[in-house]
């Protein structure tokens, strides 16, 4: 590819991504966008094949973008304060970017970009790592599918009904909750204590501790089944076979997703 033809198909998707940023309503016309590109409507057909094409160019282009800060990011030692960075990052992305991430995660995106799936491997190498640790209640692909889609969820809320959404603790109170549930009861701290939780909190320690005996196996073995399935996937057990070793993982998984009673 040439250069003028590179720069000509840069400025042209440059432009959309501008024009969908300050649009109203997050839309874009193709005249437009060939207007304030300066080129004709077959320069971008050429480039793009048509409107959808167009969009779901700018789309990878903010995958892109989000990306960047994932990319560079030196995984720490603690992989929740990790998951937690992580999620106020994607939160601050969609807050600073509303109509570009409504059409990152428009139904209209038929196929997720390849930056998207990065996207999802990266959070579920971080709890992999916090499984290793012994600090996952479930299997990490598991656990990644909910953490997603809760983000993205109150993500999508929060830029396309501001005026309903209005709390500035809602992202942070959804991401404690959804890690409640997902990392052990030690692994998560004291820093998942919402503002106004405390009341609540003391109220609930005494039936926690009431139903604790019934509840201890429950609790244990989920956590357990985690922690061993991703110690024997970074370092596989040379006494079992392949097969032995594809049996036992599922058999550990199917433990780690037990759903309590």
């Amino acid at each position: 590819m040439s250069t003028s033809v590179s720069s000509t198909k840069a400025r042209i998707l440059e432009v959309a991504a501008e024009l969908v940023a300050n649009s109203p309503d997050g839309d874009v016309s193709t005249r437009a966008v060939c207007e304030a590109a300066g080129v004709g409507a077959p320069a971008l057909y050429r480039h793009f094949g048509d409107k959808e094409g167009l969009l779901s160019a700018v789309v990878d282009h903010g995958y892109e973008q989000y990306l960047t800060t994932k990319r560079s990011r030196r995984p720490g030692t603690d992989p929740i304060q990790d998951l937690r960075d992580g999620w106020d990052t994607h939160t601050d992305f969609a807050l600073r970017n509303p109509n570009l991430y409504r059409l990152m995660n428009s139904p209209a995106m038929r196929t997720p970009p390849a930056a998207a799936l990065e996207s999802h491997r990266i959070l579920t190498a971080d709890l992999r790592r916090a499984a290793e640790q012994g600090k996952l209640r479930l299997a990490p692909e598991l656990a990644a599918q909910m953490i997603m889609s809760a983000n993205v969820g109150v993500s999508l809320m929060l830029v396309s009904r501001p005026t309903t959404f209005t709390d500035e603790t809602l992202s942070r109170r959804i991401r404690d909750a959804v890690h409640a549930v997902v990392f052990t009861p030690e692994a998560r701290g004291p820093e998942t204590t919402s503002a106004g939780d405390e009341e609540a909190g003391a109220g609930e320690a005494g039936a926690e501790e009431a139903g604790a005996g019934e509840a201890g196996a429950e609790e244990v073995l989920p956590a357990t089944a985690t922690h061993l399935a991703a110690l024997l996937r970074r370092t596989p057990r040379p006494d079992f076979t392949p097969g032995e070793s594809a049996l036992l993982g599922e058999w550990l998984d199917r433990l780690s997703n037990t759903t309590p009673e």
